[in-house]
């Protein structure tokens, strides 16, 4: 059920896990035309490279904090304003990473919502940065996904 603008509160949070397979790279590569080498060789990377081993897309990682505030915080009806972060280490691909979304701010005059947005691999932070959301504005049931 999503959460509403009167429902969330400063200090509310939400985690999600998810491990970033080389599938979901090779199908990001695919989607976006970003086949860089870094992203997608084994070979390139261990020799070209200073992180020896092919690392997931930043702005793939920044997919994932999109699906947590579309789907899971604050929920599904939600539009995200704004995302912006920083970059602070590579994510090997085959990582677990933990999204974290906290609210930080409730702007009353047109119902939006701030948000400090995370992503941690083995406890450390990869990815910070801030987003604004305007969640749904009514409780409503989830809805069925095609397929589903």
């Amino acid at each position: 059920m999503p959460n509403t603008y009167e429902s969330i509160e400063v200090g509310d949070s939400h985690e999600w896990t998810r491990v970033v397979t080389r599938e979901h790279v090779q199908t990001f590569a695919e989607i976006t035309g970003d086949d860089n080498p870094i992203h997608v060789d084994e070979e390139y990377a261990a020799k070209h490279s200073r992180y020896d081993r092919p690392i997931v897309h930043g702005v793939l990682l920044l997919g994932l904090i999109s699906k947590v505030l579309g789907r899971d915080f604050p929920g599904h009806g939600s539009i995200a304003v704004g995302i912006s972060c920083r970059f602070l280490r590579p994510v090997p691909v085959g990582s677990e990473v933990r999204v974290q979304i906290k609210v930080s701010e409730k702007i009353e005059e047109n119902k939006h919502v701030k948000v400090r947005t995370y992503i941690y691999r083995d406890n450390q932070m990869v990815l910070g940065g801030e987003g604004r959301v305007i969640p749904p504005t009514e409780e409503e049931e989830e809805p069925v996904m095609p397929g589903n």
